[in-house]
Order: C-alpha cells, then structure tokens, then sequence
C-alpha cells in the first residue's frame, strides 16, 4: 500500500453510509420491470458495478436471491432473480461493458445461473490484496480507500425471506452504490505500484476460467473428518452426509440445517446398531424425531453392508505430489527444492507488498518443486509454471527466484 492510501486510513474519519443516494429503487419482480432495467443499463456509460445476494447457511447450494446492479447514467436495480429466473438478455445488454464484482469467484458462479456472464471484469478484493491491503472485505476497503463506512450487519441474512426487508434492501443498494469509486481508486493506487498490468492480467484469468468440475468424494470435507481413521467408520461417513445431501436437497435449506457435520462424525465413530443407542449420540437427543432417527440409523446400516473391497480407501485419492510432510523421506533433494523455492516466494512477495498466495498458488510451487525440469534454469522453470497454469507476470516474477533456489538446492545435496 503507498503512502497515500495509508493516509486515508488514519488521516480521515469515516462517513457513515446510510441511505442510497437516489433513495431505494423498488425490487424489480416481474417482466415489465426487468425489461426498464434492461434498457436503462444499456443505455448507461462507463463499468456497471454488480454485487449478488445469497442464503448460504439457509438454502440449499449457492443461488442467488437478489442481484444488485448500478450504473452511471442508469442509477441502481435490485432484481429479484426467483422472480426472474432468465437475466440473459441483461447480460447480453451488458456484454461488452466491465464489470466491477467484490470477490468475483463468490458471486460469478450464481450469477451465471441465470445467463450473466461478464465479458471484462475488475475484481475489487483481488486489487486491494495485490495491492497489499492487510484487510480486504469491501467494508474495510471502502473505509480505508474511500473513507466511507458501510454496515455490514445484514451480511449473513437469509436473502431468501420474502419479502425482504427494507433495512437489508438499503445495505444491498449501498454495495453496489461504492463498487466504482472503489475501482477507480485501486486503480490509481495499482498503476502508482506498478501492478495494474498484474491485476488486469488476473482479472481477464478469472472470467476465462471454466466452470470447476464436481469435486471427487464431497464427503471428505465433512469438518472433524481427520478423527475418522477405520475405513469402515469412513463409509459412515459418506452414508450419512449422502443421506443428508439428499435430504437437504429435497427440502431446500442448508445440510448444516439437517444434520451438523460434528453428529455425522460421532456417529460414524460410534456405529451405533439401534434407535436407542443412536439416541445416545451427540447431536441424536431427545429432540429428533424417531422417524429421522431411523433414516439415520438405515443409513449407517447400508455402510455396514458395504464389502470390504469397496469401502473408502484411508485417504483421498489425488494427482500431484505427495503430502510435502512426506517429502523428506520420500525424495530428500525435492523436499530441499520445496523448502527454498517457498522462501524464496515468501521473500519476494514481502519485498512486492502482497499475499505470497497471489504471487503464485502454492500449489504450483508444490507441482514444479516436485517434477522439476531438467536444467533449473529461469526460462525452463518459467516453462514448467505457465504449462501448469501460472499467469505471464507470474512467470516474469517467480521464475528466477524459483530457479536460483533449486540450484542452491542441488549444490546442498551433492
């Protein structure tokens, strides 16, 4: 951060936000009022600024249940997207305009759902941690670039309620009412640090990015997962949290509403064999009904009835390197490339003012520590970088340190 963004911080007390400039527009609900909107925001001038609300810890998945949008020349839309289900023709209306999208891999996904898809982007949380801002939710980063404070308090509401709130329709307006401002200055403060280049290059990365594949065994992410060891016990464990993902589904609210992932590991520690123990279970009490307590226990009875050959395997299949905690014993010189080609990183992106994390994934470092090229040379190490993924600036950065630390690490071994 320069010196004059950490003047806006300390030097400027903050002005609270409170009402939205041109006061609350109505939540638009109906095909008539999407079509205004349409036209009003085709006609608008410079980035539109888009922000989307969703019910995670409510509902079932991560749609979204009310998008926000605004522009200049077009002012601020509250849509409500059950309502209308199809945004594509605004996307296509906004197709050849940036976006400006706090923490854009969060909102890009349910947006996409409903047929909006950005053609240009400016991610104002990616800009504020390539431009070394300690803190970088967008209350903070309002604060502190603008000098203006937000009330998050409606953050973490159930934006599936209908209808919604005024209070919480105001702090969704005032989101998307900072986005621009913001933008514009990160990108004075990114050009004065010589890492606009860098942050463009990030942001046309994340909107050329394909949509993740299902993830392998979503189960293993059960929290607490590491105190299951017997594979039979992990079976458990996929039983009950398939069963409760069903469940989640069908009645629409979050699995966590269902069943916590605590209950579904003491569970599976346990194993209890009828309703009574079951009962006995953390998170199984006097207060859940017996009818669910028997889908429960059925299910940890399928997991019983699973042959031996097809229970879990102790840990989760992957490609790549091992655990770098196995690295020493496994391959001594790589666990030496790994140790220096981390410190070298860890320096340089003290030395540039961000998050080593955003300087390269880690877990590229881990690949190419792993299955080095041949010749540790800057542009071979830079080669290995890019085929695995890294950005050009990326490269342009980290293959020289990375290099010169696996030579280190090959003289120290011979």
């Amino acid at each position: 951060m320069t010196d004059a963004a950490e003047a806006i911080a300390v030097e400027t007390a903050p002005v609270p936000l409170l009402e939205p400039r041109e006061g609350l527009p109505p939540v638009v609900a109906d095909q008539a009022g999407l079509a205004a909107v349409l036209t009003a925001f085709a006609s608008g001038t410079g980035p539109v600024a888009v922000d989307a609300e969703r019910a995670s810890g409510y509902r079932y998945g991560q749609r979204a249940y009310l998008i926000q949008l605004r522009r200049a020349g077009a002012g601020t839309a509250l849509i409500d997207p059950i309502a209308c289900p199809d945004l594509s023709g605004l996307g296509e209306a906004l197709a050849d305009t940036e976006w400006v999208v706090h923490a854009a891999t969060q909102d890009l996904p349910c947006l996409a759902e409903v047929g909006m898809r950005p053609a240009r982007l400016f991610d104002t949380e990616l800009a504020g941690r390539i431009a070394g801002f300690p803190r970088v939710g967008l209350g903070p980063m309002t604060e502190n670039v603008l000098g203006y404070r937000l009330a998050k308090e409606h953050s973490a509401v159930d934006w599936s309620t209908r209808p919604l709130p005024e209070p919480w329709l105001k702090y969704a307006a005032l989101d998307v009412e900072v986005l621009v401002d913001l933008r514009d200055a990160l990108e004075a403060e990114l050009t004065a640090q010589g890492k606009l280049a860098w942050a463009l290059e990030e942001f046309a990365s994340i909107v050329a990015a394909p949509r993740p594949a299902p993830r392998v065994d979503p189960w293993r992410r059960t929290s607490g997962l590491h105190k299951v060891r017997r594979r039979r016990q992990l079976a458990a464990v996929r039983e009950l949290w398939q069963t409760r993902d069903r469940i989640a589904q069908e009645r629409d609210v979050s699995p966590g509403r269902v069943l916590s992932d605590a209950a579904i590991v003491a569970a599976a520690l346990a194993l209890p064999t009828n309703v009574g123990a079951l009962q006995a279970v953390a998170g199984f009490g006097p207060r859940v009904h017996r009818r669910q307590l028997e889908q429960w226990l059925a299910a940890l009875d399928r997991s019983r009835a699973v042959p031996e050959t097809e229970l879990p395997p102790a840990t989760a299949p992957h490609e790549g390197p091992p655990p770098p905690r196995a690295w020493a014993e496994k391959d001594p010189v790589a666990a030496a490339r790994l140790t220096g080609a981390r410190a070298a990183v860890t320096e340089l992106a003290e030395k540039l003012k961000l998050p080593a994390e955003n300087l390269i994934t880690p877990e590229l470092i881990r690949r190419v520590s792993w299955e080095p090229p041949t010749e540790p040379t800057t542009p071979a190490v830079g080669g290995a970088l890019r085929a695995l993924g890294a950005r050009g600036w990326q490269v342009e950065l980290v293959a020289p340190v990375v290099a010169q630390a696996f030579l280190k690490a090959a003289r120290s071994q011979a």
